[in-house]
């Protein structure tokens, strides 16, 4: 198996060290107030934050296996870890609260009024949710190669990253549950940068983000 560079390694523990500091967080909240219902934001906010991590981590695996630019590999590669690390505390969570991991409410009904009607397709559908590729996508990601390849995944990505952060601003509207709030703000703080980072390799390729979908 390939080693990870220093680099790449440094990312992963700083990613293990941030989701320990938001473990101890929902430790110490654990028994201070009581734990989220069914047809809560937070539990909304958790199993449709983890599908919609789980794609970005696909799209990343197809991106970094298929370029062979450094920065660019570190970058699909930062995703999948900090996304799998992420989708595995909301996952912890709801077991927590002793919810099941997918819910009878449509996806994204939580976030009805702030930023989303509430009416999309359920989770199961493509693009039920905002910023997620389609099939159609996803199909072209796979097939395309080299530069157009990695052009087409950085303008995937920052979509997807707007909607991801889209989902995490409506949630610290709506919770004040201290472990769900502190992760929406990495999320938004996290994905904001890498939205920049990616736009900007976009302009190094000659290419320019989709049209935006932030409000």
């Amino acid at each position: 198996m390939e080693k990870a560079p220093k680099s790449q390694r440094r990312t992963v523990l700083g990613v293990l060290l941030a989701c320990l500091a938001v473990a101890a967080v929902l430790v110490l909240a654990v028994g201070r107030s009581g734990e989220p219902t069914d047809a809560s934001a937070e539990a909304g906010f958790a199993r449709d934050m983890a599908v919609h991590h789980a794609q970005a981590v696909k799209m990343s695996f197809i991106a970094r296996d298929g370029s062979t630019d450094d920065p660019f590999r570190l970058l699909a590669y930062d995703i999948i870890v900090t996304q799998t690390a992420q989708r595995g505390m909301f996952m912890g969570w709801l077991q927590q609260w002793e919810l099941d991991q997918s819910g009878e409410r449509p996806s994204m009904a939580w976030m009805a009024g702030h930023g989303h009607g509430g009416t999309a397709a359920p989770s199961t559908a493509p693009g039920a949710m905002p910023g997620m590729a389609s099939e159609e996508e996803l199909k072209r990601l796979r097939e395309a190669t080299g530069k157009e390849q990695e052009i087409l995944f950085l303008q995937l990505m920052i979509r997807h990253h707007e909607g991801g952060v889209q989902m995490a601003e409506a949630l610290l509207k709506l919770s004040e549950r201290d472990e769900v709030a502190t992760m929406a703000r990495h999320i938004v703080d996290g994905q904001s940068g890498e939205i920049k980072l990616m736009t900007d390799m976009l302009r190094q390729r000659g290419a320019q983000p989709l049209p935006s979908i932030r409000e």
